[in-house]
């Protein structure tokens, strides 16, 4: 896992039709805690984005691309700047592809078999996807066999659950809707954006 990551604990995920208003998103992130920031390939524009951004954020911010799902999406988001590519499933050649490219990887997955099966293809760290239908109990459950597999838990985090999965066992949580909100929206809320990042890294700061 990266310095970062580790650090602070929180990946905001940016998705949504396009990435029109994904900059202004990012600068209030950064502006308000938040170092990781993942923007999704089902996003329009994503790519062309973290371009522009990665040429001109400060040392310490990490962007990484998100829903990469071939070795070709890989090298696509490393080229624009990426640190780090997200998946939702662990697709053996994605981790390959960003081994050899010399960032992060975290693959998406659920069951145990899952988790061993991404760790020992390469995965940096692990995203536990879909999380939040199964709840803080199940990261415990799963570390308990996998103590030494890091583990992001991600989809359907809440802000007021951050602690909670920290406190199972995570080593990081991600977060999109519930943190995000309407702030990729033409007309969205960025100072509503801006107190829900500081809650989320104040949660995190607090399970250290």
């Amino acid at each position: 896992m990266s310095e970062q990551l580790v650090t602070t604990r929180v990946v905001a995920i940016l998705r949504g039709e396009n990435a029109a208003r994904a900059e202004a998103v990012v600068e209030t992130l950064v502006d308000n805690g938040i170092r990781c920031l993942e923007l999704t390939l089902t996003t329009r524009g994503a790519l062309e984005t973290v371009e522009r951004l990665a040429a001109r954020m400060p040392d310490g911010i990490e962007l990484g691309m998100g829903t990469v799902l071939t070795a070709d999406d890989v090298h696509r988001a490393a080229d624009a700047g990426a640190c780090f590519v997200v998946s939702p499933t662990v697709a053996v050649p994605v981790i390959e592809a960003a081994l050899r490219r010399g960032i992060a990887s975290y693959p998406g997955a659920l069951t145990p078999t899952e988790i061993h099966t991404a760790w020992s293809a390469g995965a940096s760290a692990v995203k536990l996807f879909p999380a939040g239908s199964l709840g803080p109990g199940h990261l415990k459950a799963v570390r308990a066999p996998l103590p030494d597999i890091p583990l992001v838990p991600t989809g359907g985090i809440g802000i007021d659950t951050v602690g909670s999965w920290l406190d199972a066992g995570a080593h990081a949580v991600g977060l999109g809707g519930p943190l995000i909100g309407d702030a990729l929206a033409p007309d969205g809320d960025l100072s509503a954006l801006a107190v829900r990042a500081r809650a989320v890294c104040a949660a995190a700061a607090g399970q250290r």
